[in-house]
């Protein structure tokens, strides 16, 4: 079953397409990462989703239920869009105790999202005297208030320092043992690495992939030529940019983000050009290489 399906979902803010026949699926009990650079059209998803704002076209199904009926799911969702608003002169339990009144969740929950996020020692103070990840911290608490079965997090690594964002790694990881599917936007590539395992690839309102995160990664790699001599670094280069793949490198060596099937076709056309030798090394390929090769119009 799929938590979230989207059919060529639009929305334009006059003659800007935010999102652009947006199509994806994201499968329930999954961690999926919603990848794509600032203005790519994330946030505006996601507000689609949540009912917030109204799509010009196209339709989806949220937990089973269609977009046009957000009553029947957003009591299942949480959710944390953008910077999360709080009263800066109460306390962090004061404000979560507010907003568990408000939506109608026990009081005893209050206590439990702050230990999540690790703010029970902070509790009792101000939440004007916290810092910026502190708020994404208690953001994330409120999100997780109505112990949802869908959670839509935009940034929560916002102004975090490493350690944070190592433990809203680990918080994310145990939310999804518990079998809570998590849509987590950011433009952090690396991060959503560690801890996606499905990928939505956006750019300017359109999916340039959607599918696990391990195929992604295992279907390109940069290979690395050991090349000295120009005659080599000249032979490597002209093969690669010939079959349109990216080439960067130095004096000492080539690399070259492709397909790790590539490599034996390089081998055997430098061998068909007198290079019998050459030493190649594969490296997993990173987010960054694949969103940037999906931009230009590489196939993965």
């Amino acid at each position: 079953m799929n938590a979230i399906e989207t059919q060529g979902l639009s929305k334009h803010f006059g003659k800007r397409a935010a999102v652009d026949g947006l199509s994806m699926s994201i499968p329930a009990g999954s961690i999926a990462g919603f990848v794509g650079p600032n203005g790519a059209g994330k946030t505006t998803t996601l507000r689609l989703l949540l009912g917030l704002v109204r799509p010009d076209a196209g339709g989806a199904t949220v937990l089973g239920s269609p977009l046009t009926e957000p009553g029947r799911y957003l009591p299942r969702v949480g959710a944390l869009v953008e910077a999360p608003a709080f009263y800066p002169s109460l306390s962090g339990r004061t404000n979560l105790q507010v907003l568990a009144r408000l939506g109608g969740h026990p009081r005893s929950r209050v206590a439990e999202v702050l230990e999540m996020v690790d703010l029970a020692d902070r509790a009792r103070d101000r939440v004007g005297t916290y810092s910026l990840g502190m708020k994404q911290r208690l953001g994330v608490a409120m999100a997780l208030l109505p112990d949802p079965e869908l959670l839509f997090l935009d940034e929560p690594a916002n102004g975090l320092d490493p350690l944070g964002i190592i433990g809203i790694r680990e918080l994310l990881r145990r939310l999804r043992e518990t079998g809570k599917t998590i849509l987590l936007s950011s433009h952090l590539l690396g991060e959503l690495e560690q801890v996606a395992d499905w990928l939505v690839m956006l750019h300017e309102g359109k999916a340039l992939f959607c599918g696990p995160a391990g195929d992604l990664l295992a279907q390109r790699v940069e290979l690395v030529v050991d090349a000295e001599d120009a005659a080599r670094r000249e032979l490597v280069v002209r093969i690669a940019e010939g079959a349109g793949y990216a080439v960067t490198g130095d004096e000492r060596a080539v690399r070259i983000a492709c397909p790790a099937s590539f490599a034996e076709t390089l081998d055997r056309q430098a061998s068909e050009a007198g290079v019998t030798d050459l030493a190649i090394r594969v490296k997993e390929g990173s987010l960054e290489q694949l969103f940037l090769a999906l931009v230009k119009g590489d196939r993965p």
